[in-house]
């Protein structure tokens, strides 16, 4: 490894153990909040390009997000964990376990895609099924992650090799992996869902293929990245080598509530969209695209969260727990400004913000709608985003699993409720992610305030 490279290892850790607050939490978050809000082009570059083939293959691609947030939340089990005890470990200033848990870990990682290629595959269809959409929509969106789960092993991999990065504290090169393939998936989304020349026209499954190409590109990438020792550790990608499954069994056991809560969150919301459905493909489709004009909180959120996951993971590693909780606190108060002023926005310009997206006028009654009432809620989202990366961090991860999956579980008779028993319509499902937003966000923080994660062990 070369000076240069241990140089610029050794003061990302320092930054984080003995930095100022706001430059510690800055130099980490803002590549991270990039990179997540980047990614996020993926789907809506998907949605916009999509929309223009109209509303069956818009819904059909939205309903399908939502069992792509089940895959992503499934590679969760394996970022969680290694996030935590890999940080941990370089906190401790433990290189040789971090690289351990690193590379043992990339093989189990390889195991772990294969087993959810086969179950996505045999499953997409009764997935759909519970959505209850009607047959055109459904097919489409069965074709659509028919490619995605395909893939799998790559959206594995690059979710695995981004979490060593971040652990160690460098959430820039992530960020140039990101910006590569979010500039090739903007590229190829028309030419393969359209067509052009030899290029034949695939439609909404395009959209699924360009985005799969990307991961490729973005795997390739890391693979050279991992092998230009760009960690505090030198770390080697064996295929085969020792796997020490009491340790994979601890990573495990830390990323798994956080995998359940996000799997449980992609259900019920498959049961959600459900609900929805019975107001029409137009209220599917605003469903969809009003969650991806969200997805601009909630990926900044998420990204600060990942960079909270480190900060709080490397500080408890050098018995710095209080510091772990100011670097938390600040950074939710970042968040909460930017939340805070995006909620002015959508609830000032929500119907221009749906026609970046949509002019079908039946989504955009349905879709302005949304965005005013989850406005209400956008600061307390973030809350319960960033708390969750600072449990994740210290591996104490069952109480944002508790939380996330009662609140989430409340949407479903909540929205029935509203919808339908009050006779509220689809504005009814809106209030009911809204007030089980405001409710998560709350149960997570006062819960944070207790303490108890700051004795937490990951060894």
């Amino acid at each position: 490894m070369s000076t240069k490279t241990t140089s610029a290892a050794e003061r990302d850790i320092q930054t984080i153990l003995t930095g100022h607050p706001y430059r510690a939490i800055l130099r980490l978050a803002w590549p991270a909040t990039l990179a997540m809000l980047l990614h996020t082009l993926f789907s809506i570059t998907d949605a916009i390009w999509v929309g223009r083939l109209g509303a069956v293959p818009i819904a059909a691609v939205i309903s399908a997000t939502f069992i792509v947030w089940i895959l992503l939340s499934l590679t969760s089990v394996l970022s969680t964990g290694v996030v935590a005890m890999v940080a941990r470990h370089i906190g401790a200033g433990d290189r040789d376990t971090a690289r351990e848990v690193a590379e043992e870990s990339f093989r189990f990682a390889l195991i772990y895609a294969f087993a959810i290629t086969v179950t996505g595959l045999l499953l997409r269809r009764y997935l759909f099924a519970l959505m209850d959409l009607a047959p055109d929509v459904a097919r489409l969106g069965e074709s659509y992650m028919q490619v995605y789960f395909s893939a799998s092993v790559l959206v594995v991999f690059v979710e695995w090799a981004g979490s060593v990065f971040r652990a160690s504290g460098n959430t820039r090169l992530p960020l140039v992996v990101t910006s590569t393939a979010v500039v090739l998936n903007i590229g190829l989304d028309p030419l393969l869902i359209f067509g052009w020349g030899p290029v034949p026209r695939l439609g909404a499954t395009g959209a699924a293929v360009a985005t799969m190409i990307a991961y490729l590109a973005a795997s390739v990438i890391f693979v050279v990245l991992l092998r230009g020792s760009k960690l505090p550790f030198p770390l080697h990608l064996r295929l085969i080598g020792p796997i020490d499954w009491s340790r994979i069994r601890r990573l495990v056991t830390i990323g798994l509530p956080i995998s359940i809560s996000g799997i449980s969150f992609s259900v019920i919301y498959l049961f959600v969209n459900r609900i929805t459905a019975q107001f029409g493909t137009p209220a599917v489709a605003a469903l969809g695209i009003g969650n991806r004009i969200e997805s601009i909180n909630y990926l900044v959120a998420y990204g600060c969260a990942t960079a909270v996951a480190t900060l709080v993971g490397q500080n408890l590693g050098a018995r710095n727990p209080d510091r772990a909780a100011e670097l938390t606190n600040k950074t939710v108060l970042l968040v909460s400004a930017f939340t805070g002023a995006m909620t002015v926005v959508f609830l000032t310009f929500p119907e221009s913000i749906m026609r970046i997206f949509v002019d079908d006028p039946a989504v955009l009654e349905a879709g302005k709608d949304y965005v005013r009432i989850l406005a209400l809620s956008q600061i307390l989202m973030g809350w319960e985003i960033v708390l969750e990366g600072a449990f994740s961090g210290s591996g104490d991860t069952i109480p944002p699993m508790a939380v996330s999956i009662v609140g989430s579980v409340l949407r479903i008779p909540l929205a029935w409720f509203l919808a339908v028993s009050l006779g509220w319509g689809v504005a009814g499902v809106w209030w009911a992610i809204s007030i089980s937003t405001l409710i998560k966000g709350t149960a997570v923080y006062i819960w944070f305030s207790l303490g108890h994660w700051k004795h937490r062990t990951v060894h």
